[in-house]
């Protein structure tokens, strides 16, 4: 049986999804539109076939049409002679040459061909259509694969993740307050019976349990990379952040991680890794990013109804974790994103800095920016005020008192400025930094 491509795995996850008759518009559908390139248009009635196909691609790591017509992918990426399971399938639609549809070849009959496409009688479905209708069959080129950088599905990256989740979850377990039942190396006995392909019931319950405590490391290895490594994306994750990544994953299950990655990221928590999360990925610094990931993942244990009995292994699953993608982190080169200063997380905010690799900021004291603020309002505020309490203070007098760091300056001027401090401090992503300051009195 053909391995099927990452997109139509992201296809399959959206079956049933369909249009919600009358005002309102399925937000999903919407979803497909922005993550196909056009987040303007949210009416879920407009032709939708193009923008799931063009989303599936994205949130795999391939670049779409980037168009809303169906007949664009006929210009896309490469023709293929002969059916592939996944191929994108362009059709004519009526006699109009401008009409098309466009869907996933999931399968053949005699006289048609069976497709999983979108705004197929209003809904993700399957549907066979006849073959006569065929244009051409579209395959991505090499050109076509966007994965963001830092890319590490290669070099052992999954073997170096493994090795530690193989650590953590240890060998045969069978804890009556585990929810999971019996597992071996962290594979729980529902899992390996579907990866045998067995039905899992009383009869056949303690020959899975057998089978599970003596399974092949091959059939460890290949349930890890389908179940949890390709589904999760990790590989399109720097080194560090995919094995932190993928050890939440087995602990919270693909979906979960996903999602704590997300709120790591600072982006929609939606569990998909589509352009927004993927243009994330890309700009964060992975180190802070493992820091945010640690602090979602012991919330997300300590809210678990088993924290009274796992908490503690939990806790220390993730300062492990934590320790291992940091080396990993340590020993790469920096990324462009972590030496860039202008690289952000999103337009707007402060660049991200490695906390392990960062000084300690300075006292708020030792800024001369923050010093500047302070004279400039003493010089404002303490001239009128003076004669209020039967002192004559001039802004020269102030100046001088500013340039000496006299006891008034200190006093008035050095609390408005600590509280400033403290309120930045608690915002801040990067240290203070020296800067020139020129002031007028």
């Amino acid at each position: 049986m053909q391995d099927q491509p990452a997109w139509l795995a992201a296809a399959w996850r959206e079956l049933g999804q369909k249009e919600i008759a009358g005002a309102g518009d399925n937000a999903r559908i919407a979803a497909y539109f922005r993550d196909a390139g056009h987040p303007s248009v949210t009416n879920d009635e407009t032709a939708w076939c193009a923008a799931f196909a063009g989303a599936m691609l994205e949130r795999s790591g391939v670049r779409a049409a980037g168009s809303l017509r169906a007949r664009s992918y006929l210009a896309w990426a490469s023709s293929i002679d002969a059916p592939r399971l996944g191929a994108i399938a362009v059709l004519s639609r009526g006699a109009d040459p401008a009409l098309g549809h466009v869907g996933f070849l999931v399968g053949e009959t005699d006289a048609g061909l069976v497709l999983l496409g979108g705004n197929q009688s209003n809904a993700v479905t399957v549907a066979v259509f006849e073959r006569s209708r065929l244009l051409s069959l579209r395959w991505p080129s090499e050109t076509s694969a966007v994965a963001p950088q830092g890319a590490s599905d290669a070099n052992g990256a999954f073997e170096r993740a493994l090795a530690h989740v193989l650590t953590m979850e240890g060998g045969f377990s069978d804890d009556p307050y585990d929810p999971g039942g019996p597992t071996n190396f962290g594979i729980t006995l529902k899992t390996y019976a579907t990866f045998a392909g067995a039905t899992l019931d009383a009869s056949s319950r303690a020959r899975l349990v057998a089978q599970l405590r003596a399974i092949p490391m091959d059939h460890v290895h290949t349930i890890y990379r389908k179940r949890y490594w390709q589904p999760a994306g990790c590989a399109v994750l720097p080194s560090g952040l995919d094995l932190f990544h993928f050890d939440a994953a087995v602990n919270h299950g693909v979906g979960g991680a996903l999602r704590l990655l997300q709120q790591a990221l600072g982006v929609e928590a939606d569990g998909i890794i589509g352009p927004h999360t993927r243009r994330a990925i890309d700009t964060a610094n992975a180190a802070q990013v493992i820091e945010r990931y640690a602090a979602v993942r012991e919330r997300r244990y300590r809210a678990l109804p088993h924290f009274w009995r796992f908490g503690r292994g939990w806790l220390n699953r993730v300062a492990a974790t934590r320790v291992a993608a940091r080396a990993l982190l340590s020993a790469r080169p920096p990324s462009p994103s972590s030496t860039n200063p202008s690289s952000t997380l999103n337009q707007g905010e402060e660049p991200m800095t490695d906390t392990a690799s960062t000084p300690e900021p300075k006292w708020w004291g030792h800024s001369l920016t923050v010093w500047g603020a302070a004279v400039t309002a003493a010089a404002a505020i303490l001239p009128a005020l003076g004669p209020l309490i039967g002192l004559d203070i001039t802004s020269e007098a102030v100046r001088q008192i500013g340039g000496d760091v006299g006891a008034i300056v200190q006093a008035v001027a050095g609390v408005v400025g600590t509280l400033m401090t403290l309120y930045g401090r608690a915002r801040a992503t990067a240290p203070l930094m020296r800067r020139d300051l020129s002031l007028r009195l």
